[in-house]
Order: C-alpha cells, then sequence, then structure tokens
C-alpha cells in the first residue's frame, strides 16, 4: 500500500509542468542537462556547485523525460522543462520558445548545443567535445565551469518528505543489499542467477551481511530481470523497490544500504552518488569515462577489456551478452573486499 508520503510524491510528479513562483533580484540559471539518467547523474555536482556559490541563484532544468525526476527536490527551482528528442529536431525549437524570453545570468549546457548562442545572457558555459586522453564523464561535465582539478562530485537534493518516506520504506533491522540487476542493452547485463548467486554468498548463511535484507530497484520495464531475485530471501527481507519508486525516492532508499552491486546503469550512479560502497559491473562500457564516482567504489569486469569487447561488437548492436566471462567469485570477493575497506 501507498503510505500519504508516497502519496503526495506521485501526486507531485503528475502536476508537470514543474514550476514555482520566480522572486525579484535573482540571478536566473538555464542548466541543460543530459538525456540518460547515468549522464544527469554524472553532471549534477554542477548544481549543488552552482547553489552553493552562486547567491540568489534561482535555476531553470532542461532534462530528458526520464532523468527530469532526478531535480524535483532542487532548491531555487523556477522550472523543469522536460525536452523529448524528435526526429524533425522540433524540440530545439520547443525549447527556444520557453525560454527566449527571459535573459539568463548564466547557461550551462552540457549538450553542447547552439540554442546559448542565440538567448540573452550575461555567460555561457557549453560542453565541447575532447579529443584528448579519455576522461571520465564527473571531469569533463566540470570542465564547463573550469573546476576540473577539484571535479563536482555527483549531488542530488532531497526533500524531508522524500528522505521520511525512505525511511518508512526501508524501515526494518539488518544491513541492506541493495541489487539493480537489469540495464539498458542486453549486452551489458550480468545475468540475473548470477546476481542471486552473489546475494546468497553475503546475505545468507556465514556472509558478511548474514541476517541482512535485499533491496531490489530497477525501473517499470525490468520486471524480468529482478523476477529472478524475488525469491532470494523470504518477502519479509525483501524490498522490491523495482517499478515501485521514483528515482529520487531511490537514492533516498539507497543512502540506507551497505552495499550496492549492478550494471553500468543510472541506478549504479545513483548508489555511487548517495555515498555508499558501490560495485560497478562492467563489460561493454568504458570504466574510464563510466566507472562509478567516488572513494568507496569498485569496478570488477571479466577477462576481456572494453577494448577487446569492441572489436567483436564495434558498434555495440549485438543482441548478446557481453558479461558472461564475469564469474560470480570475482563479484563476490570485490564486495567482500570493500564490505571490510569500510567497515563502521
Amino acid at each position: 500500500m501507498v503510505s500519504q508520503l508516497g502519496a503526495r510524491r506521485v501526486e507531485r510528479q503528475r502536476q508537470g509542468p514543474y514550476t514555482v513562483p520566480m522572486p525579484n533580484g535573482s540571478f536566473p540559471i538555464l542548466f541543460i542537462t543530459a538525456t540518460r539518467i547515468g549522464d544527469a547523474v554524472l553532471s549534477s555536482g554542477l548544481i549543488r556547485k552552482l547553489v552553493d556559490e552562486v547567491p540568489h541563484a534561482r535555476f531553470t532544468i532542461v532534462a530528458g523525460p526520464a532523468a527530469a525526476p532526478l531535480f524535483l527536490d532542487t532548491p531555487h527551482l523556477d522550472e523543469i522543462i522536460v525536452f523529448e528528442k524528435s526526429k524533425s529536431g522540433g524540440h530545439w525549437l520547443d525549447l527556444w520558445n520557453r525560454v527566449r524570453r527571459r535573459k539568463w545570468g548564466l547557461i550551462v549546457d552540457l549538450r553542447g548545443s547552439a540554442i546559448s548562442q542565440l538567448l540573452k545572457r550575461d555567460r555561457r558555459a557549453v560542453f565541447k567535445r575532447s579529443f584528448g586522453p579519455v576522461t571520465h564523464k564527473v571531469v569533463e561535465a566540470s570542465r564547463l565551469l573550469k573546476i576540473e582539478d577539484d571535479p563536482a562530485a555527483p549531488y542530488l537534493f532531497t526533500t524531508e518528505a522524500t528522505e521520511a518516506y525512505a525511511e518508512e520504506l526501508t524501515a526494518g533491522r539488518g544491513p541492506i543489499l541493495a541489487l539493480a540487476p537489469a540495464a539498458n542493452w542486453v549486452g551489458k547485463t550480468w545475468p540475473a542467477e548470477r546476481f542471486a548467486q552473489v546475494a546468497n554468498q553475503l546475505v545468507g548463511g556465514h556472509g558478511p551481511m548474514a541476517g541482512g535484507r535485499l533491496m531490489l530497484l530497477g525501473g517499470p520495464d525490468d520486471a524480468q530481470a529482478v523476477a529472478a531475485l524475488r525469491h532470494v530471501l523470504p518477502r519479509e527481507r525483501t524490498l522490491d523497490l523495482a517499478g515501485k519508486v521514483d528515482l529520487l525516492t531511490a537514492y533516498a532508499c539507497l543512502k540506507r544500504a551497505r552495499l550496492f552491486i549492478g550494471n553500468d546503469s543510472g541506478l549504479m550512479h545513483l548508489a555511487a552518488a548517495a555515498g555508499i560502497p558501490t560495485v560497478g559491473l562492467f563489460g561493454p562500457s568504458d570504466e574510464r569515462m563510466y566507472a562509478p564516482w567516488g572513494p568507496d567504489t569498485r569496478v570488477v569486469r571479466g577477462t576481456r577489456s572494453f577494448e577487446q569487447i569492441r572489436a567483436v561488437d564495434p558498434g555495440f548492436q549485438q543482441a548478446l551478452c557481453h558479461m558472461m566471462d564475469l564469474p560470480v567469485s570475482d563479484v563476490t570477493a570485490a564486495a567482500k573486499d570493500l564490505l571490510a575497506q569500510t567497515q563502521q
């Protein structure tokens, strides 16, 4: 049953567009972020930097439909503009019509579009593709504000209501092992039955998290990947949140977990941003760009490097799993090592 707190969050998301009255004397910032959830999370630290350092900042955030809910709790928020791509390119014209009547104090454009050149503004910071060495996405985003020497770690804002709802959902005894067994492509999806084996070795029997609970995370379309994990532990020790909570609630719930294990996905980056020990499983993804960000994180891959996988699937379009060479033992060992190193 959805609690009153949860019902209020669901209703808030249905209301859109996300707007609040704009005060006078503000410094308006147009922040155009990524379409994909993972990329939006990795650049989210820039918003925190601006909140902390720009007096009277007011934010209009442009994001894709999947990523937009990440920013619902951002302080000093005027509006979230949901930016949907179209084959005709009309989405840029729609955006132009939404924002052209205002003079912006700052435009931050992580998409590298031309729109900031056409808008009235005092300053702009626009992503430019680099042809130098491969760089992590957090460092790449931080270059826009010239803070790459001290990169802005991913960070999402949550309200007291969001935190209270997460506390309600995760209430119970025992440490929480969070698992996200899905990904946006079968090529980088580790088999769900292997997630189940790792969970048994960590939470069951004499594992380091014995007596703990499982938190299952995923989107509405991830039912098949999650189904194999619903019976690893008794129902009362399983927090099945897959497809049932919004992204910010998932993020707040992750703050209460002891360990996260998942494929390279937006949820992996959410877990690392939440500050919990995070094990990311990699195959046809470049960890130099997309490793989970933070000191308490690990990347685990199989016997093949990213370059070796790309050599056999150059366009990353084959409908086959490139994660079969990653054994359960390696993931379990990395998880146990990270648990030991982050012992409280």
